[in-house]
């Protein structure tokens, strides 16, 4: 089997696109996807191994990728590996600034380490990605950056460093949107909410109940997305028919942020299959039953 995208093939034919935390969920699918449309992809993550992995698959499906080992918020790493992929690859045509994480906690309980920790892998790592980007190549040579938020809009309980960062990833990319326009870059946001990826398995076993049982029921489509819901739509901001689009965002989250507690009761959701066109896509564990049990 083959990645199922949307869009025509060969559309990134010649071009070479960077996606970080290409080592797994969000940005290892659209990695796949990127490359089964024809793009040299360039994979930037902290897990070597993850990263060889992936890679390995992209090869197997007949797509090129390289991988660079680095940690975002690691300033001359950073530049080293811009510095590589460029040695590599001769240009950066888009860049997928995926790279983050964050950890469920209320706001009192957050120290002021971890809350660093957060800001500085969510938002002043992607900043240093996509600066070294644009010096290095863009600001000469134009291109197209698309950076991850998430859903956090109205706040983000118990996610509230998160919450912040992304905030501020945000506005970022509206201000980075206007600045380099001369230059030829567009610079958005997509914004996730609830997906079924790997990243649900990085959270504590005490909110396994939560992710399983109540996420979905305050959601209008009633449903986690896929990884590649959210490929398809950076894959479009990163497509040239995305040439007049800039300084926007682009959610991704069954209309989560529509649904008004008080005002309207969910009922329950017809019709609505998920588009799942990653062949390589697994079901997080905590949300399989078989394997959970």
């Amino acid at each position: 089997m083959s990645y199922q995208s949307v869009f025509t093939k060969d559309l990134f034919a010649g071009r070479t696109v960077v996606v970080t935390g290409g080592g797994s969920g969000i940005g290892r699918c659209t990695a796949h996807e990127l490359a089964a449309l024809g793009a040299s992809v360039a994979i930037v993550g902290r897990n070597e191994d993850k990263l060889t992995a992936v890679a390995a698959e992209i090869r197997s499906d007949g797509g090129q990728a390289s991988t660079h080992s680095a940690d975002i918020r690691d300033e001359g790493a950073v530049g080293e590996v811009i510095d590589a992929i460029l040695t590599k690859h001769g240009r950066i045509d888009g860049l997928f600034n995926n790279a983050g994480g964050q950890y469920r906690a209320a706001l009192d309980t957050v120290s002021t380490k971890g809350f660093e920790a957060v800001v500085r892998n969510n938002l002043t790592g992607g900043f240093i990605v996509m600066r070294e980007v644009y010096t290095k190549w863009m600001k000469d040579h134009g291109g197209a950056i698309v950076n991850m938020i998430a859903d956090i809009w109205n706040g983000w309980p118990h996610f509230a460093h998160s919450a912040a960062a992304r905030g501020g990833m945000l506005t970022l990319s509206e201000s980075a949107a206007t600045e380099w326009a001369a230059a030829g870059v567009r610079v958005n946001t997509i914004a996730p909410g609830s997906i079924a990826s790997s990243g649900l398995d990085t959270y504590d076993s005490k909110d396994t109940d939560f992710i399983r049982n109540q996420v979905t029921r305050e959601i209008p489509l009633q449903r986690f997305g896929t990884e590649a819901e959210v490929s398809a739509a950076v894959v479009f901001l990163l497509s040239p028919a995305a040439g007049f689009i800039t300084g926007t965002c682009i959610r991704v989250d069954g209309g989560a942020p529509n649904a008004k507690p008080g005002w309207w009761e969910l009922q329950p959701a017809q019709h609505n299959s998920p588009f799942d066109g990653f062949h390589r896509a697994k079901l997080p564990t905590i949300l399989d039953a078989k394997q959970s049990n």
